[in-house]
């Protein structure tokens, strides 16, 4: 799960991160420079997802690993991710999905899981990029007109249905549609519903 700090300065963050007064923690900060920082090993859990949900499953702490990205964040002036600092991000979760079985639908950010509540890792931050290197999915084309309702295509991706449809869709435009974050399902949108909703298998039955 991929979050950005959202504060003023990597430093910062990371104090925070190791303050138990906090109740906040990840297992992996990466700086701006591509400097990887692990603060919880990967086999215990860290305080990072809050109240989530993907695919069925809730309490996400429990069966997650949580990378925090030096980033000041929408609060304190949003900016895109250094070259050096994704190829550091890319190469970490790697080695995470190496160690661990995490299918390419389960690399998600904050704001996929939370999206009442986070914007992080936000419009900004590379998935296409991530995923023509392993880590991920992006769609290579559109589905053409979609055939189902927005409800029916982001329940099929994993976002949970019992939040309003255009705070859902605003987190589905952040992740998989940046060059549009408006939380409007116009024909675009539609289409790249379908288009990543086609790339997922089904939300197993016993996710809980």
């Amino acid at each position: 799960m991929l979050h950005y700090t959202g504060m003023r300065s990597g430093r910062a963050a990371i104090e925070r991160l190791r303050d138990p007064a906090a109740k906040v923690s990840s297992h992996y900060v990466v700086e701006e420079d591509g400097a990887v920082f692990r603060l919880v090993a990967e086999e215990r859990r860290a305080w990072h997802a809050g109240i989530s949900h993907w695919r069925g499953r809730r309490g996400l702490n429990d069966r997650s690993v949580g990378i925090e990205i030096v980033n000041p964040g929408h609060e304190f002036g949003y900016r895109p991710f250094p070259a050096l600092q994704m190829a550091a991000v890319c190469d970490l979760c790697l080695e995470i999905i190496a160690r661990h079985p995490v299918a390419p639908w389960d690399v998600v950010g904050h704001s996929d899981v939370a999206p009442d509540r986070k914007q992080d890792p936000g419009e900004l931050f590379d998935w296409e990029g991530l995923a023509a290197n392993g880590v991920g999915l992006w769609p290579a084309a559109e589905a053409g007109p979609a055939e189902a309702g927005p409800e029916v295509l982001l329940a099929a991706i994993g976002y949970r249905g019992d939040l309003p449809m255009p705070v859902l869709l605003t987190a589905f435009q952040r992740r998989w549609r940046p060059e549009r974050v408006d939380g409007l399902a116009d024909a675009g949108c539609l289409a790249r519903l379908a288009a990543v909703a086609a790339m997922i298998p089904p939300v197993p039955p016993e996710a809980g």
